[in-house]
C-alpha cells in the first residue's frame, strides 16, 4: 500500500514537472504594439505557430505524457481505494466471526458441562442397575438394563482454530 502511494507521489512530481516545462514553453510574448489591433495580435500568434512547428509538436507530446501519467495516477488512486473497501470488508468479517466464535464457545461450554452431568447420571444409573441386576435376574430371568459397554457422551475440544466434537464412552 505505501509503495503504491510512493508511485503516486512520484507521479504527482512528475505531471508537475511536466506542467512547469509546458507553462515555460508556451509563454510566448508576441511583440505586439500598444496600438495594435486584435486582429492584428491574432495574426501574430499565428505566424509565431507557424514558424514554431516543433514547439507545438513538443507540447502535445507533453499533453500526451500528462493525461497518460494523470491515468496511471488514476488506476493506482483506484487500487488503493478496492485494497481499502477489501480490507474494510474483511475486518467487518473477522469482528463478526469473533463474535459468533464467542457466542459458539459458550454453547460448547454448555455441552461439555451438560456431558459431564450426564456422563456423573449414567455412572450413577449404572450403580444402581449394578445392585438391582442379580434381584432382578432372579425375578424376571432376564437383565434390568443392558448397553453400558457402548454409551457416549459427546465432548467439544479445540486445537484454538478448529473444534471437534467427540464422543466419550463413559
Amino acid at each position: 500500500m505505501e509503495k503504491i502511494q510512493q508511485e503516486i507521489k512520484e507521479l504527482n512530481s512528475q505531471i508537475q514537472a511536466l506542467q512547469e516545462e509546458r507553462a515555460t514553453l508556451t509563454n510566448n510574448n508576441v511583440e505586439s504594439g500598444e496600438n495594435d489591433s486584435a486582429l492584428a495580435v491574432v495574426e501574430a500568434y499565428r505566424r509565431q505557430a507557424r514558424e514554431n512547428a516543433q514547439l507545438s509538436a513538443e507540447l502535445k507530446g507533453i499533453d500526451d505524457a500528462i493525461n497518460f501519467l494523470e491515468q496511471q495516477k488514476r488506476q493506482k488512486e483506484a487500487h488503493i481505494n478496492r485494497s481499502l473497501t477489501f480490507s474494510k470488508r474483511l475486518s467487518q468479517q473477522q469482528e463478526e466471526l469473533e463474535a459468533a466464535k464467542k457466542v459458539a464457545e459458550v454453547h460448547a461450554q454448555r455441552v461439555n458441562e451438560l456431558a459431564r452431568e450426564l456422563a456423573q447420571e449414567i455412572k450413577m444409573l449404572k450403580a444402581c442397575a449394578d445392585e438391582l441386576s442379580p434381584m432382578y435376574w432372579q425375578v424376571y430371568y432376564k437383565p434390568f438394563i443392558t448397553g453400558f459397554k457402548t454409551i457416549s457422551v459427546p465432548y467439544v475440544r479445540s486445537d484454538g482454530q478448529v473444534w471437534t466434537i467427540v464422543n466419550r464412552i463413559v
